[in-house]
């Protein structure tokens, strides 16, 4: 028995490779005379066996990556994306909820906590759908338009500055069916006033240069002037209107500009001004939406009334403030002026429904018998239930 073993065995040395492949017959020639078998080939130092093939070196990947920088895969950084801009979708509803109990307890911890046992969360997600879809829809319109002009503009940054702006990042990885809700969501939700800066939003969110309604000039032309015609007869009589009151250029600026700013928001931007343009907006967003949140974090949970309260057939006193629970024995009201007040049931007398001062109207003007302030949901709320008139007792201060 030899003392070498196969390599079939698994445990003991490979034998050095043969100078030919046993069992196989030389090739005959064309002449019939068989010719020698190949020699065997010495690869790396090591006869080779002729006939069985040599795997080329695998060649060595080198990426240039910048001195101290590291590089992130592309998946990685979408994924880094997407986590923090959900993140800020779920978190900032959550944050905000708990900021408006505390600005609505007048910043006293036990009156807080008397709101966080009485408010229900989904009263809680009922009164900030209500109250700040707008600031969240704005805020999503305002991320997706101006990041699609930072998407299609990133080509043009400078190559030592390839890395995408944030909002661009976040528009890449947004389906297009959010982006539509929360246009539709602002739709809806925003005041007629401002409903067409939706116009250069939607336009620059998608992309929709002129040259896409048509591939020819003429007939491309005849669409843009039947959309500004159709945008004029539908906004033509509150544009008179607000001429002839005289003071109110911000609403004729609000309709005349932006049908105008849709027409020319499409498209990439110079390599210049897209790094400073990027780094502006998005200062810009993050302090809008901070001043617009100071008014959403102040509006009250809970619904402002005038109690009446006093004996069968004495004299009666109006407390004015927010109804936060009621019981067999009590009436909870965190007053308006501070303050949490305890009244007896037996001494209810009445009670009406009051609106607070943002809600009353400071323009008058319509738009085809919508009022210019009022969404299109309160408008069509309105419709149905007319607004009724406000009693005596809500003008009474408490």
């Amino acid at each position: 028995m030899s003392a070498a073993t196969t390599a079939a065995g698994g445990d003991g040395p490979v034998p050095p490779p043969r100078s030919s492949v046993p069992g196989v017959a030389a090739a005959p020639t064309i002449d019939g005379t068989e010719s020698a078998p190949p020699a065997a080939a010495r690869v790396d130092g090591v006869d080779w066996p002729a006939g069985v093939p040599v795997a080329e070196p695998a060649e060595p990947i080198i990426a240039e990556v910048e001195p101290g920088r590291v590089r992130w895969d592309p998946a990685e950084r979408r994924a880094r994306a997407s986590q923090s801009f959900w993140t800020a979708v779920v978190g900032v509803p959550a944050i905000f909820s708990v900021l408006r109990l505390g600005v609505e307890a007048g910043g006293e911890l036990q009156t807080t906590l008397l709101l966080v046992a009485n408010v229900g969360p989904v009263n809680l997600l009922a009164g900030f759908l209500t109250t700040a879809a707008r600031l969240l829809s704005t805020g999503l319109v305002a991320v997706f338009a101006l990041g699609a002009v930072l998407a299609v503009s990133a080509d043009r940054l400078p190559p030592g500055a390839r890395r995408r702006p944030l909002f661009a990042r976040w528009a890449d990885i947004t389906p297009a069916w959010v982006v539509l809700a929360s246009f539709l969501l602002a739709l809806i939700t925003w005041p007629l006033l401002y409903l067409p800066l939706l116009l250069p939003a939607f336009v620059a969110a998608f992309q929709l240069r002129p040259a896409r309604l048509h591939e020819r000039v003429l007939p491309r032309l005849l669409i843009i002037v039947a959309l500004l015609a159709g945008y004029g007869w539908l906004m033509l009589p509150t544009v008179r209107e607000a001429v002839q009151q005289g003071d109110e250029g911000l609403v004729l600026a609000l309709i005349v500009v932006p049908p105008l700013l849709a027409l020319f928001i499409a498209g990439p931007l110079p390599g210049v001004v897209i790094r400073p343009l990027a780094s502006a907006t998005e200062v810009a967003v993050l302090a809008t939406l901070v001043w617009a949140a100071v008014p959403v974090i102040s509006t009250p949970v809970l619904p402002l009334t005038v109690t009446t309260v006093g004996e069968e057939n004495g004299p009666t006193e109006d407390v004015r403030g927010h109804v936060v629970t009621t019981d067999d024995v009590n009436m909870v009201i965190l007053q308006e002026q501070g303050g949490v007040r305890y009244v007896p049931v037996d001494l209810v007398r009445a009670q009406v429904l009051c609106p607070s001062e943002e809600e009353l109207p400071r323009h008058q003007l319509r738009i085809h018998d919508f009022h210019v302030e009022d969404s299109l949901l309160e408008g069509m709320g309105r419709r149905v239930r007319p607004v009724h008139r406000i009693d005596a007792t809500c003008r009474t201060p408490g």
